[in-house]
């Protein structure tokens, strides 16, 4: 057994936080640590990695245990590069070799010093037990592992991305293969590779595992117990997720029939007290019954505040078909490629999940299509009639109350509406008047969602929209998104949330771009996937006769049209590009709005116009080519 805990009880201030937890870990255990934000999951990491003390109770590691710790929030020394960060995992390995080679050095001069050789022996276990002349060979498979390729070896950790630095944290800790593994949301910056890997990793560590996390899939994948904390207690259960499930579901079912048979058995009892208390043959009776009642422990009802959290997105709008076309779309960053090329028609009430490994430019890609950035090539537009409202990863912190945030948005809502409102979110009883600058990033995200609910887009554009959600919050997100009947746009990783909306996914990797029509057929693409072949247009073949007649004086015509249209476009595009450098205009923000959309559509229907007019010259010239060869014939 690696860990006891008995009884243990923390308090912050004077509100329980954690009361009465105990359980025991022993060396092969995979178990999965769960519950609402806020109860308690990362206080019940700190007190048994040592950074919190307990205010009752106690914690027992077996003689020798090594704990490893990954904090959401680690910390890598910037004068680092990513290879010497693993390196220092090695630290008591490279020293004990150091040492090694000075002890060689003397028992050279004086052999048959015993304590020499006696000193020696024991570094050599030390070097042996790490197998630490394989040390190169460990790194570089971890870090292939976390996709850490060996052109980033020697890049400073002072410069990794959010999500780099994150796997950086991850590797090394895997590396010093602790006797306990402690994660705590190990796969929020991860994308499908790393996660796939991650797992297949941790299934076989010689150690054991506490994973605090909130994706489904992996608790499935790597925990063979659930431990959740709910209403500052711990219940422990046996299996995955998925077994899980059905334990609390028969738990909870089970603590309200004895609910019920309590609360029955005491009516019952006091209906008898109030009919015989008075009697005198059976008052001695009645005051039996009265002293079994004083007595008698009913159970508690179950509380289930995770699954009450129930709301739907709805609009008023109803927009055009094409809610929003992107033609010919590039995207460059850093003077990398991101995008090339990419044609996009999203019809109304579609849903496309951007997925890609992490760097690929998938949020960059959501940032064009929402407006937030200018493509440097083609063009982006909404449909007729389209509201669209954006999730950001981040959300920035603001001031104010939870209350406030809504309110000063919706003045006309009463105190009543905006609470009500707000608690099918979560957030209830005094939480709604907590400062948002104090709110945590499932908290934040929470409000947001708040505020979407009643800006009732047709169109929503969510970038990772379930990172700091708990796992009861998730699935309530899950269920409302797949009820949604507007337009659905969304970067994620969460793989249960990809599966449960089953819509076609766009793959985003090394600037290319390819479709998938379901989740199943991204995961399996390597082996039956197939992607979306580009529609390929096709000269149409000539007729004869009437008809070919027919069809080339409607070419002619349309092939005139579409020059004069694109001569009045040209005009246009020259008028609206003088307006923009207008200084009266300038001055204008309102109408220098209106001059840029204009300035855009027009552009836009240039590009259609020219496309259309290249697609009518080629079939008109394929008819005069072949006209040609006729009279020749």
């Amino acid at each position: 057994m690696l860990l006891q805990v008995q009884h243990l009880k923390k308090y912050f201030g004077a509100d329980v936080c954690l009361e009465d937890i105990s359980f025991s870990l022993d060396s092969q255990d995979r178990v999965g640590v769960i519950g609402e934000n806020g109860a308690g999951k990362t206080t019940l990491i700190k007190c048994i990695t040592g950074e919190y003390d307990p205010d009752e109770g106690e914690l027992a590691f077996a003689r020798g245990t090594a704990v490893g710790y990954l904090e959401q929030n680690s910390v890598l020394d910037p004068s680092r590069t990513v290879y010497g960060e693993m390196e220092h995992a090695f630290q008591p390995v490279l020293d004990a070799m150091a040492e090694m080679k000075l002890l060689e050095a003397r028992m050279a001069q004086t052999p048959g010093d015993d304590a020499l050789m006696e000193r020696h022996g024991q570094l050599q276990a030390v070097v042996d037990a790490a197998d630490g002349y394989n040390m190169d060979t460990q790194i570089k498979k971890i870090l292939s592992g976390m996709a850490f390729p060996p052109e980033t070896y020697q890049k400073s950790a002072a410069v990794l991305s959010g999500g780099e630095h994150t796997r950086l944290c991850l590797a090394k800790l895997l590396l010093q293969k602790p006797d306990l593994l402690i994660l705590d949301e190990p796969t929020n910056h991860l994308d499908f590779a790393t996660m796939e890997w991650l797992e297949n990793y941790l299934k076989t560590y010689p150690g054991a595992i506490l994973v605090v996390s909130h994706d489904r899939y992996f608790l499935d994948a790597v925990c063979t117990r659930i431990f959740e904390l709910e209403d500052h207690g711990l219940t422990a259960y046996k299996g995955n997720y998925s077994a899980y499930l059905p334990q609390k579901e028969a738990a909870v079912a089970l603590q309200q029939k004895q609910h019920e048979a309590d609360m029955e058995k005491a009516a019952k009892l006091e209906d008898y007290i109030a009919r015989n208390l008075v009697r005198a043959s059976t008052t001695k009776m009645a005051q039996s019954r009265r002293k079994q009642l004083e007595k008698m422990e009913i159970t508690q009802a179950p509380k289930t505040r995770h699954t009450e959290l129930k709301f739907r997105f709805e609009f008023d709008v109803t927009p055009y078909s094409e809610i929003l076309t992107a033609k010919n779309i590039g995207v460059a960053l850093g003077g990398r490629q991101l995008i090339e090329h990419l044609d996009l028609q999203i019809k109304r009430g579609q849903r496309l999940v951007i997925a890609g490994p992490n760097g690929a430019g998938k949020s960059t890609l959501l940032r064009v299509l929402d407006g937030k950035l200018r493509p440097q090539q083609g063009l982006v537009r909404l449909g007729a009639g389209a509201k669209p409202s954006i999730f950001e990863q981040q959300q920035l912190r603001r001031g104010g109350t939870v209350i406030s945030a809504i309110w000063d948005k919706y003045p006309r809502m009463t105190e009543l509406d905006v609470r009500s409102h707000l608690a099918k979110l979560n957030f209830r009883g005094e939480d709604v008047f907590k400062p948002c600058a104090a709110l945590s990033g499932g908290e934040l995200a929470r409000l947001r969602f708040a505020e979407i609910l009643l800006e009732r887009p047709n169109l929503l554009f969510l970038d990772e929209p379930t990172n700091h959600l708990d796992i009861y919050t998730r699935e309530s997100l899950t269920a409302a998104l797949a009820a949604y009947e507007g337009t659905l746009l969304l970067v994620t990783h969460d793989r249960y949330l990809m599966n449960s909306l089953a819509c076609p996914i766009l793959y985003l990797e090394k600037g290319k771009v390819s479709f998938f029509d379901s989740y199943d057929a991204l995961m399996h693409r390597g082996e039956a996937a197939k992607v979306q072949p580009a529609e390929k247009k096709e000269t149409a073949r000539p007729a004869y006769g009437k008809e070919q007649r027919r069809r080339r004086a409607q070419l002619r015509e349309r092939v005139k049209a579409l020059e004069d249209e694109l001569e009045q476009l040209a005009l246009k595009i020259m008028e609206l590009e003088e307006q923009v450098n207008n200084p009266e205009v300038l001055r204008d923000h309102i109408r220098l709005q209106e001059v840029c959309d204009a300035l855009d559509d027009a552009r836009f229907r240039q590009e259609e116009a020219l496309d259309e007019w290249q697609q009518a010259a080629e079939e008109q010239e394929a008819w005069e080519q072949q006209e040609a060869e006729e009279g020749r014939a």
